[in-house]
C-alpha cells in the first residue's frame, strides 16, 4: 500500500483527535446554538440539534467543520447572489482527509424491533468517529485509520438511536462511554439543512473518487451552495439539500497529475452528466419509490465544476448551476 494507491497511506493526523476543539464549543455553547446536551443510559453524550431542540444555523455551520474533523471551513455568506440571499461555502486543503475519511455519510447504522423493544432504527453515520471503527471499505482503498481517545458521530436522524446502535458505536470505536459524542441532526431543523448543504464539496470528491480520479492528486478544495429554508417534510427537505447541491453547487477543485485527467474530471464530474437532471429531487425520489438505488448515480454532483491542474497551470470548466429552476422550487409565486 502506498500513497499512489492508499492517498492517506502516509498521513499521521488524527480526525478525532483534531476536532476535540469544535465539539467543545458546540458543548459549551450549546445555550447560543440552540441545542440540547444529555447522557444516554449507556454514558454517551448526545447533542439534540433539531429533533426536540430548535438548533440554529449557527450550529449547523460548526457541525458542517465538526463533521469535516476541522480540516475544513464552513462559512454563511449573505447577499443575492445569483436570485438567492444566503450561500455557503465550504473550503479544504486536506479535502480527501476531511471529506471522505470523516465527513461522507457511509457508515450503516441499523436496529430491528427486536433489538429496539420498539420501532426499527437506521441511520447513515458520518463525521470523524467512522475513522475509528474503519467499517468501510473506502477506509482500505484510503489507507487510513484513526486512533483517538475520544470520538465523535453526526447522524441524520429524526429520534434519538437506541441503546443498542449506541453500544455497537463504543465497541467498534473502542471507546468509553463518556468519550462519545452522537449529534442527530434531522434534515427538517436549521442546522440539519445546513450541514448537508455543506457536503457540497464531499459531493464531488465523491463522485470523483467514483469516476476513479486518483484521489492523491486532489490537494486542495472551494466550493459554494445556496442555503434554502427547511421544510417540515421530511422528503422535501431531503429534496431541497440536494438539490441545493445539484443545481446550485460550485466546485472549484485543485489537482495535479495529468492534464488529460483533469480535463476528464471536470467533463464528467457535473450533475447535467445524468439522465435525471433537470427535476426536483423530490420528484426523482417519489417517481423511483424512495429507493435510493434507483436513481441514476451521476445525479449526485454538484451542478457546475473547474478543475485547476497546478502543474500546469491549466483550468477546464464544465456544467451550469440553475438557479431558475432552484428559485422556482423554493420561492412562492
Amino acid at each position: 500500500m502506498n500513497q499512489a494507491t492508499a492517498p492517506l497511506a502516509a498521513l499521521s493526523l488524527s480526525v478525532n483527535a483534531h476536532v476535540v476543539p469544535w465539539v467543545d464549543r458546540l458543548l459549551r455553547e450549546a445555550d447560543a446554538l440552540r441545542v440540547q446536551v444529555r447522557r444516554a443510559d449507556c454514558g454517551a453524550c448526545i447533542v439534540d440539534a433539531g429533533i426536540a431542540a430548535p438548533g440554529s444555523v449557527a450550529a449547523g455551520l460548526l457541525i458542517g467543520e465538526i463533521c469535516m474533523a476541522g480540516f475544513g471551513t464552513v462559512a454563511l455568506r449573505c447577499g443575492a447572489v445569483d436570485g438567492w440571499p444566503t450561500w455557503l461555502d465550504v473550503r479544504s486543503s486536506q479535502p480527501v482527509l476531511a471529506c471522505l475519511a470523516s465527513q461522507y455519510a457511509g457508515w450503516s447504522l441499523a436496529a430491528s424491533k427486536e433489538e429496539t423493544g420498539a420501532k426499527k432504527f437506521f441511520a447513515l453515520g458520518s463525521g470523524p468517529a467512522r475513522a475509528l471503527a474503519a467499517k468501510e471499505p473506502l477506509f482500505e482503498e484510503l489507507g487510513y485509520r484513526d486512533r483517538a481517545e475520544r470520538g465523535v458521530l453526526v447522524l441524520e436522524v429524526d429520534q434519538s438511536p437506541p441503546d443498542v446502535v449506541l453500544r455497537k458505536l463504543l465497541r467498534d470505536c473502542a471507546l468509553a462511554a463518556e468519550a462519545l459524542t452522537v449529534i442527530l441532526t434531522p434534515t427538517t431543523s436549521a442546522a440539519g439543512t445546513t450541514q448537508v448543504v455543506a457536503r457540497v464539496l464531499e459531493v464531488a470528491l465523491h463522485k470523483a473518487h467514483e469516476l476513479g480520479f486518483a484521489l492523491a492528486d486532489i490537494v486542495d478544495g472551494a466550493a459554494c451552495a445556496p442555503l434554502p429554508a427547511p421544510s417540515s417534510d421530511g422528503v422535501e427537505a431531503m429534496g431541497r439539500t440536494n438539490d441545493a447541491i445539484l443545481y446550485g453547487g460550485l466546485v472549484h477543485l485543485s489537482v495535479r497529475g495529468s492534464e488529460a485527467a483533469a480535463r476528464d474530471l471536470a467533463q464528467r464530474l457535473p450533475s447535467c452528466n445524468s439522465r435525471d437532471h433537470g427535476r426536483s429531487f423530490a420528484e426523482i425520489f417519489k417517481e423511483v419509490a424512495y429507493d435510493f438505488y434507483k436513481i441514476d448515480p451521476a445525479l449526485f454532483a454538484p451542478a457546475e465544476v473547474w478543475v485547476s491542474n497546478l502543474d500546469s497551470g491549466k483550468s477546464w470548466h464544465s456544467g451550469k448551476a440553475d438557479m431558475a429552476l432552484l428559485q422556482r422550487l423554493w420561492l412562492q409565486p
